[in-house]
């Protein structure tokens, strides 16, 4: 007999707020965020999301939405959902819950995203010391392709995948996590040894009740004061899965997910039509809403099995992510390398953080030549399909790293020739990504050899 249609488990309306849902979302890790959903193994089951944001970001011509957005908010979740065997017997602490991403894809009439980058005093992203400035730019989606009247002339399939898929944390993980984030916050600026050229961001986001949703939880009782107050915000992957940001968990893509509560807990959302290897300007997939089907399957005694724990306890393990066979194909690539050495001249010995870092700008720097801004070039190489490789990490004192280009997504031939970079009316790129003031004081990183500072 044919398989059914995937039961839905948790529908959205997007007509209607993240805290107005029928179904409860929820925007914090905790064990005692209760399920609003349950699924049984064998079963596909469907789970619709909302854009991360809730909706805060419009499709619209302003980047004022992105300037303001309060992130204390952020990432709004579909679940807990609780996943039982075919007996009835919920995953227990200890086992391994096997998640495999059927389908999956835009909800029906909302076919379009966003990638922006946040204001640098405002959340920032990777290059904030470089692009301090609110910006946004929206793409439509034709089938699996899509495309932005802001970076004109690109167009490229996107690999679908959701950004966050995890289980609920134990209260004894959630302690963890939340002192030794608190740890990094006090003590970080003054312990800092590599990526000092980094720190242009908040070192981590502590739990807070601003902004919180738990779900069935109602805000302003007792036990929703008491758990918004150490629940972990969603921003960081940990292990549990969470915001991993993986772009090839897309379809056929299987998830190894360890259970810390009983039941599992399973979220996910965050949903992104496309996304680059490090997601770099932070708010940088094609973010949409979406929907996921799944289907689950138990590995009973699975964590101690499977995983090896990387610190004191049996529960500092990470999750094991197997790649679907479906993704684009590409033959031709442009790839930009970066070694530890930064915009200054200064060495770092072997931080692949630094050199990324230098493969991106060199990226943005070589690609602005052929008729974009750099703000265009750098909202791109966050969501298009480029690859991006730690291609040494021995060779002191220099780290080496990669980012990989497919030439296929230009309308234009933008390889290095003897002829060199052409000039005309066909690469001048008129439209730009929608821009906001930066009324911050905080210095900007200036690279003395670039073609042109941003």
């Amino acid at each position: 007999m044919a398989p059914l249609t995937p039961k839905l488990v948790v529908p959205v309306d997007l007509k209607s707020k993240p805290w107005q849902q029928k179904v409860p979302l929820h925007n914090r890790w905790h064990p005692q965020i209760p399920a609003v959903a349950e699924a049984k193994t064998g079963e596909v089951f469907r789970v619709e999301m909302v854009d991360w944001t809730g909706g805060a970001i419009k499709e619209d011509n302003s980047a004022l939405d992105v300037k303001s957005i309060d992130l204390s908010t952020v990432h709004y979740l579909s679940g807990p959902i609780r996943i039982v065997d075919k007996d009835g017997i919920p995953a227990k602490p200890g086992d391994l819950l096997a998640v495999e991403i059927c389908n999956l894809g835009p909800l029906p009439g909302d076919e379009w995203g966003f990638t922006a980058t946040f204001d640098r005093e405002n959340g920032g992203g990777f290059l904030t010391d470089h692009f301090p400035a609110a910006t946004k730019a929206i793409w439509y989606f034709e089938g699996i392709y899509a495309y932005s009247p802001q970076i004109p002339g690109v167009r490229f399939p996107g690999l679908t995948h959701p950004g966050i898929i995890g289980t609920a944390p134990s209260q004894e993980l959630l302690n963890i996590w939340n002192e030794r984030e608190r740890q990094l916050v006090e003590n970080g600026v003054e312990s800092f040894k590599l990526c000092e050229v980094l720190h242009q961001r908040p070192l981590a986001s502590l739990p807070t009740t601003k902004g919180c949703v738990l779900g069935k939880i109602q805000e302003g009782t007792p036990e929703w004061e008491k758990i918004a107050r150490e629940a972990a915000r969603t921003i960081p992957g940990r292990e549990n899965g969470g915001n991993c940001d993986i772009k090839n968990l897309s379809r056929g893509s299987k998830i190894y997910l360890p259970v810390f509560v009983e039941g599992a807990n399973l979220s996910t959302g965050d949903m992104h039509f496309s996304q680059g290897d490090g997601e770099v300007s932070f708010c940088g997939a094609i973010e949409m809403s979406g929907f996921l089907d799944l289907k689950c399957e138990i590995i009973r005694g699975g964590m101690k099995e499977y995983l090896t724990p990387m610190g004191p306890t049996p529960l500092h393990v990470n999750p094991i992510f197997e790649i679907g066979p479906v993704e684009p194909r590409f033959s031709e690539w442009l790839v930009f390398e970066g070694i530890s050495v930064d915009e200054s001249g200064r060495q770092h010995y072997l931080d692949a953080t630094v050199a990324y870092k230098r493969a991106v700008l060199n990226a943005i720097d070589y690609i602005s030549k052929f008729g974009y801004s750099k703000e265009q070039v750098y909202l791109l190489l966050s969501c298009c399909p480029c690859e991006g490789r730690i291609s040494g990490i021995v060779d002191s004192p220099n780290a080496v790293a990669t980012l990989a280009i497919p030439t296929a997504i230009f309308d234009q031939d933008i390889r290095p020739k003897a002829s060199k970079v052409p000039v005309g009316p066909r690469v001048v790129r008129k439209p730009d990504v929608l821009k906001c003031s930066y009324d911050g004081n905080l210095p900007t990183t200036k690279n003395p050899c670039s073609s042109s500072n941003s």
